[in-house]
């Protein structure tokens, strides 16, 4: 059995060369993605460096990236809803597919911060 998180990336390839699987793609990576960084922002509490910098804008700093990761995931499924099958040439595949391979970037932030273990 494959680990998810490559799964997600093995979906996203085949998406950027098959128009057609490009929903499926936008809306499992995005709830993925959403439901990873919302796991941890509920159960993971910083440490390390976080907390012993002064102040509390990097712990803030955390909570906010992983904010923003989710309501990008969110939005990511949301666009992978709205997108239609038969959209292969259309400027909506190709915004999905730039969509696509920009959110492999928040992809790694959450599975280095431990979303890889919500995502099993």
């Amino acid at each position: 059995m494959a680990i998810p998180a490559v799964r997600l990336t093995e979906l996203m390839s085949e998406a950027s060369e098959n128009a057609a699987k490009l929903p499926v793609a936008l809306i499992s990576c995005g709830v993925a993605l959403a439901a990873a960084a919302l796991s941890l922002l509920i159960f993971k509490v910083p440490g390390g460096i976080l907390l012993r910098l002064h102040g509390s804008a990097p712990v803030l700093l955390f909570y906010g990236s992983l904010v923003a990761v989710a309501t990008f995931g969110l939005v990511e499924a949301s666009f992978g809803y709205w997108l239609r099958p038969r959209d292969h040439d259309d400027w909506r595949a190709v915004v999905g597919k730039a969509m696509l391979w920009f959110s492999i970037l928040p992809l790694v932030f959450v599975v280095a911060l431990g979303g890889a273990v919500s995502l099993k």
